[in-house]
């Protein structure tokens, strides 16, 4: 299984500087990749193909002799990214979907580099990069397992991060029969079928009138001056705490779940289809379940858990008692059953037919779940 671990760099003056080039070399280097096997094909009806482009490399470094600054292994990872993309664009066609063209990237887009076998060394404190030098770095966890890739990474407040890339065996929990539903939701970030209900943070609309404040500032500097440098930097890190306290939350929450519960049911939502809805896109987009569920799933595989996606299909509207389906507009809160009078909180009845649906899924029947009627 792999695992990623990240951390914090601390590089000089000079280190940022080659780091820096190093990203800017690998954008060049991604640009003209992309611009060869787009020509190649548009001209001359050819197809190539990622060992094409490697062998290309020690003619582009004749070229660019400022790719000779950077490591061998690091480029051919950035032919190896221009290749994703394309199957990533023809696999959308095939699926029908808006295939999106791999584009090129722009001063600035290319944030991130890769070492895929070698050209590095963690000793203590400090790591070797290969054309770069020894950089420190915190470590404040320690690694476990074998290291495969390494990437470094520039953010826009900045900073520069590592991730270590390990091979590395899981560390399953003892077991656990117990089984929850879980259902999201904007009032409540989630309910679970044990009637608990997890508040919903809004981390950015809390945040959000001083990043307004902010972007209403840099709107009004010039283009390569002090302020503009100094806004654009405030608004990073406006982004930068909204962004970590988001995942703060969901690694809390989601190792929390893992530990207590052994069956865990989620749905299985198109969170990309749902943001479509303009009215609701800001509230969905801050409420991160796909982020969440990613931190849940992962962290249910290491621990030797099971997450269950399910349909959320008319899991709001059938009742959890027995089995009545009515209609329900999103402003009715309170399910209401006329067949067995059952009196319930409309999202915990969905969580109780989530947590239904996932033990039927995994064949398991056998977990009775209490049913809390509010109108007791």
């Amino acid at each position: 299984m792999r695992k990623t671990f990240q951390y914090r760099l601390y590089p000089t003056k000079a280190q940022k500087r080659k780091l820096a080039q190093a990203l800017e070399e690998c954008r060049w280097l991604y640009n003209h990749t992309l611009a060869f096997r787009k020509e190649a094909w548009e001209e001359y009806s050819v197809s190539v193909s990622l060992f094409d482009t490697q062998k290309r490399l020690p003619i582009w470094k004749q070229e660019h002799p400022q790719l000779l600054s950077i490591h061998s292994q690091v480029l051919q990872n950035v032919c190896v990214r221009v290749d994703l993309a394309f199957k990533a664009f023809f696999r959308r066609v095939k699926a029908g979907e808006n295939p999106g063209y791999p584009r090129f990237k722009g001063y600035g887009q290319y944030n991130s580099f890769t070492y895929p076998q070698s050209g590095f060394n963690l000793k203590d404190d400090k790591l070797r990069l290969a054309k770069i030098g020894m950089i420190k770095i915190k470590l404040h966890r320690s690694i476990i397992g074998k290291i495969k890739t390494l990437t470094i990474r520039h953010t826009a407040s900045n900073e520069w991060y590592i991730s270590f890339s390990c091979e590395c065996e899981p560390e399953p929990l003892p077991a656990n029969a117990d089984a929850i539903g879980l259902d999201v939701g904007l009032t409540s970030f989630a309910t679970l079928s044990t009637g608990k209900k997890i508040d919903n943070p809004r981390f950015f609309r809390t945040d959000e009138h001083d990043l307004a404040r902010a972007q209403h500032k840099f709107s009004k500097v010039m283009n390569d001056t002090f302020d503009y440098s100094k806004c654009k930097h405030i608004i990073a890190q406006i982004h930068k705490r909204i962004a970590n306290r988001r995942k703060d939350f969901a690694h809390q929450w989601s190792r929390r779940l893992v530990n207590q519960f052994g069956v865990i049911c989620v749905e299985d939502l198109a969170v990309n289809h749902m943001v479509h809805n303009h009215c609701l896109a800001k509230s969905i987009g801050d409420t991160a379940w796909s982020q969440f569920f990613i931190y849940l799933s992962y962290k249910a595989e290491w621990a030797g858990r099971k997450v269950i996606p399910v349909n959320p299909a008319y899991t709001s509207q059938t009742c959890s008692s027995c089995g009545h389906r009515q209609k329900l507009t999103l402003d009715i809160r309170e399910y209401r059953c006329p067949c067995c009078e059952i009196i319930l909180c409309r999202d915990y009845n969905a969580a109780l037919n989530i947590l239904a649906l996932g033990l039927q899924r995994i064949g398991n029947q056998s977990i009775e779940v209490p049913i809390f009627n509010s109108g007791e």
